[in-house]
């Protein structure tokens, strides 16, 4: 039987009748029946897969390992051969994105988990996944799907990067962005578009932000943590706004990103004898061997490395900055974040730089 499988699967891929997918054939019938058998589900034997239930955490450049097996109920011996399927579940009404699918020793990985991703089988019966080199974009609920014949059972894996959530604007002004200048306007400041999640931690963290944003799922929300009459009105709790979903072209607002704890580089302050405009300002980082800091990267340096200083400088996209990680007097508000002057005349000579160097 093993051996007409492999010629199903690799001689005879015109052959109608066995369902197609991702370029595997698959049989559907259940195996190891004798004729004549009962054709219930493995006559009484239940399929089970476990996943964990808390929240995996890992950070950006990380390796991780999403935990996934199965085992019968009662157990079978000796063991079926079975089809293994992971895929990621999306929030913004896309189709489920394909990671990698495995029938044997067949593997075969999709898209941008291309090289990256494996399957992790050191116990009996264990079908987890590692994915190498965590991305931003990686972050997200993975489903785990074991197929032994007819029988299909899965488990979900949520994974979470460490990392901080910023709201942001272009040089343009507050809500000019559509959902998809939103996506490039992230990636564009070495961040994604935060998910709801990641809203809502940032929010019992203490973020307060009356501009609405996109979220990852496309709809529109805003965190408050001190009611007030702009920002949806006094008689409101403190909580999460939200305007719901927003269609992705037409609709206009700011956005909220999400850059990862690991910097694979150093953002600093680069002290020089005078204020700089834009232009001197990227010169200056170039000549010190680095390039002007993006936002993202500012704000990760001020959350997880300590980057604290009352110096406003130029960052990438033309907005002046400062991290205060230990607030204190003539230094802004007394309370941590990254103080903001806008984006201010390319030409002025009012501030200094802030530069990144890649490791």
């Amino acid at each position: 039987m093993d051996l007409l499988l492999l010629v199903l699967l690799f001689l005879l891929p015109w052959v109608s009748g066995l369902p197609f997918y991702n370029g595997f054939y698959y049989s559907n019938s259940p195996r190891g029946r004798d004729p004549g058998q009962d054709e219930g589900p493995f006559n009484g034997v239940k399929l089970v897969v476990e996943t964990p239930e808390d929240t995996l955490f890992s950070h950006q450049g990380a390796n991780v390992t999403l935990p996934c097996w199965y085992h019968y109920e009662p157990d079978l011996v000796p063991q079926r051969p079975v089809r293994i399927k992971w895929w990621k579940l999306l929030d913004n009404g896309a189709p489920e994105q394909d990671v990698l699918v495995a029938i044997g020793r067949r593997r075969r990985s999709f898209g941008d988990y291309r090289g990256r991703v494996h399957l992790r089988q050191v116990e009996e019966r264990e079908v987890s996944l590692e994915i190498r080199d965590l991305r931003l974009e990686d972050y997200g609920r993975y489903r785990c799907e074991v197929i032994d014949g007819l029988e299909d059972e899965s488990g979900l894996v949520e994974l979470e990067l460490r990392g901080v959530v910023f709201p942001y604007q272009p040089p343009q002004g507050r809500y000019q962005l559509n959902f998809h200048e939103a996506q490039q306007a992230c990636e564009g400041q070495d961040a994604v578009v935060a998910s709801f999640e990641q809203l809502f931690r940032a929010w019992e963290e203490g973020l307060d932000w009356c501009n609405a944003g996109w979220l990852q799922d496309a709809s529109v929300q805003y965190p408050i943590m001190l009611a007030r009459g702009a920002c949806g009105g006094l008689g409101l709790a403190p909580g999460v706004r939200s305007y719901g979903p927003r269609h992705r072209h037409l609709h206009r607002y700011d956005v909220f990103c999400f850059t990862a704890a690991a910097l694979k580089g150093r953002v600093y302050y680069l002290e020089h004898p005078e204020k700089l405009t834009l232009l001197e300002a990227k010169e200056a980082c170039r000549e010190d061997g680095a390039q002007v800091a993006k936002v993202g990267q500012l704000f990760a340096a001020w959350k997880f490395h300590g980057l604290d200083r009352c110096d406003a400088g130029w960052l990438a996209d033309g907005s002046a900055r400062y991290p205060v990680a230990h607030p204190r007097p003539n230094c802004g508000p007394l309370t941590p974040g990254v103080r903001s002057f806008g984006f201010p005349d390319p030409r002025s000579r009012k501030y200094g730089v802030y530069c990144f160097h890649p490791r």
